[in-house]
């Protein structure tokens, strides 16, 4: 009796262990965080209807240079009604590179209808892309920028 009590302890202890191997815990894995998905992240914050969100990350895709942000940037310096906004592309576009980005704001350093948003642009173009293309531009801009203000 004694020897069969032992083995049904140990039949219960292994069930047991067995049991509680095939459990499943309710786990959240963090996905591995890569450079698409922050890029892919700061996309969707273009989107945002927050000014302040829109900017930070068209600011953060420059910092990323992030060439997947080129054409949201881009259409971002052309279209916006706020001159923060077209100041941060643009210098976002510098910091990346691209040449059709570059070109965007080349052309706004021309045709903008903003002067503060010409001038930075030309400064971030003198900075980032070619020194001494626009001679008109001082080393320093003449205003301090202030993103966000109205």
């Amino acid at each position: 009796m004694h020897a069969l009590l032992k083995k049904l302890v140990v039949i219960g202890v292994v069930v047991a262990v067995a049991a509680s191997a095939w459990a499943t815990d309710k786990v959240q894995v963090t996905p591995k965080v890569t450079k698409d998905l922050i890029v892919t992240n700061l996309l969707n914050g273009l989107s945002s209807g927050n000014r302040g969100v829109k900017e930070s990350a068209a600011f953060m895709l420059g910092e990323e240079k992030a060439a997947r942000g080129v054409v949201p940037l881009m259409q971002m310096l052309r279209n916006s009604d706020e001159e923060s906004s077209r100041i941060v592309a643009a210098l976002s576009l510098c910091r990346i590179g691209d040449p059709r980005g570059v070109y965007a704001v080349k052309q706004s350093a021309k045709f903008d209808d903003s002067e503060r948003v010409r001038t930075l642009c030309a400064w971030f173009y003198n900075q980032y892309v070619k020194p001494g293309s626009f001679d008109f531009v001082a080393v320093e801009p003449a205003a301090p920028v202030e993103f966000g203000s109205r």
